[in-house]
């Protein structure tokens, strides 16, 4: 019975309880500028962990999404974030948590993380 403490627990969340991943569709390309030009341009790429059937919500919402994402980026990049050793692990925290909470304010609390799923900076 579901009550005996002897029964084996389930190892895996059901399929209905299993975050979905939404591929956000195009990069993020965020300048950086210094001292008036542009010296480096970092491009991402993000994903969204979501609450199972969220896929539709995400798409539909994609362009206020992205402005709202760009937004966070252009503030990080502008306090510097993105120079020296960006990928620093404290570093991102800052930008994933920051991130996560324009996406949950855009769109809603079926947002559970924003995945980066590749970084770069092209220096010029």
């Amino acid at each position: 019975s579901p009550t005996d403490p002897a029964a084996p627990e389930s190892a895996a969340a059901s399929p209905q309880e299993r975050p979905e991943y939404v591929k956000l569709n195009t990069q993020f390309i965020v300048p950086i500028v210094e001292g008036g030009r542009v010296t480096a341009m970092v491009i991402m790429a993000l994903s969204l962990e979501t609450t199972p059937g969220s896929t539709e919500i995400i798409y539909a919402t994609e362009p206020k999404l992205r402005n709202a994402l760009l937004q966070v980026m252009f503030d990080h990049a502008n306090v510097g974030g993105f120079r020296g050793s960006f990928t620093d692990g404290a570093n991102l925290t800052l930008l994933r948590k920051a991130l996560l909470e324009a996406a949950q304010t855009t769109v809603g609390p079926m947002i559970l993380d924003v995945l980066i799923a590749d970084i770069a900076r092209q220096d010029s």
